[in-house]
């Protein structure tokens, strides 16, 4: 028997989906751009510093929106997330359905706009294309780690019905590649469409943003073969990535 559409076992519809991915990611790079231009307003002379509040600020803003958002759309905020989420759940009938990626993809990426656009008003910075330049080598190679390492854990989380940690560990691990990657881990591409609009302490110049995304949709895929290697039945709950999003029947998580 075909799996049933989305609609048939309460999923909410996709506008209600689509208005939480986008509210979710503009409220992330509103976190990270926002709290960027603080930290370069507060310490202005200390990069190291700047840093560890830019990622201090990003760490806890992302569990929150995770826990804010996730029931209704899955709190991806990623493009990359919902595209490997569709790709794993294809075959068993779970997961974001394959017609959905690209409303989801462009309602992220508006989101990401929109946030970095509202922390530059926040913060009277003006709005203005960032001339950071960050597309050296090793900030590729850091891109590559970083999106394959959430990857993998968004999807061991999961597999292994540990849904409930999402939110704290996806920030955690968010915040950890701050500081383990060269790059300090963009690992989205909604993010990263959503930084070239801040000419501030956490924007990235159009020209970087390509090979950036490349390398994210790259790391994506390294991630997604080590999920199947190490999880080859990972399918089975793509519905919970990042959380559970499939509303309660009687007090039992609806599937397709």
């Amino acid at each position: 028997m075909p799996p049933a559409p989305a609609a048939a076992v309460g999923q909410a519809p996709l506008a209600r989906r689509l208005l939480a991915e986008f509210l979710g990611t503009a409220l992330l790079v509103a976190v990270v751009v926002g709290s960027g231009i603080a930290a370069q307003q507060l310490s202005p002379h200390d990069i190291g510093l700047q840093l560890l509040e830019n990622s201090t600020a990003t760490v806890f803003g992302l569990a929150v929106l995770i826990l804010m958002f996730g029931p209704v759309s899955g709190a991806h905020f990623n493009p990359a997330v919902s595209l490997a989420d569709a790709i794993v759940g294809r075959r068993a009938g779970t997961g974001l359905p394959v017609r959905d990626v690209a409303a989801y993809t462009i309602a992220q990426c508006a989101g990401g706009i929109g946030g970095a656009l509202l922390a530059d008003a926040m913060f009277a910075t003006g709005a203005h294309l960032s001339t950071k330049h960050r597309a050296t080598g090793g900030h590729l190679l850091g891109e590559v780690v970083a999106t394959a390492g959430l990857i993998l854990l968004i999807f061991a989380l999961a597999r292994t019905r540990r849904g409930v940690l999402s939110a704290p560990a996806v920030g955690a691990y968010i915040g950890a590649a701050y500081w383990f990657t060269s790059s300090t881990s963009f690992a989205n591409p909604a993010v990263t469409v959503g930084r070239m609009f801040s000419d501030t302490f956490a924007g990235i110049a159009p020209a970087s943003a390509p090979a950036f995304i490349g390398m994210q949709i790259l790391g994506a895929a390294a991630g997604l073969a080590a999920v199947l290697a190490l999880y080859p039945d990972a399918a089975d709950s793509a519905d919970d990535v990042i959380v559970p999003h499939a509303p309660a029947v009687n007090g039992v998580s609806v599937r397709r």
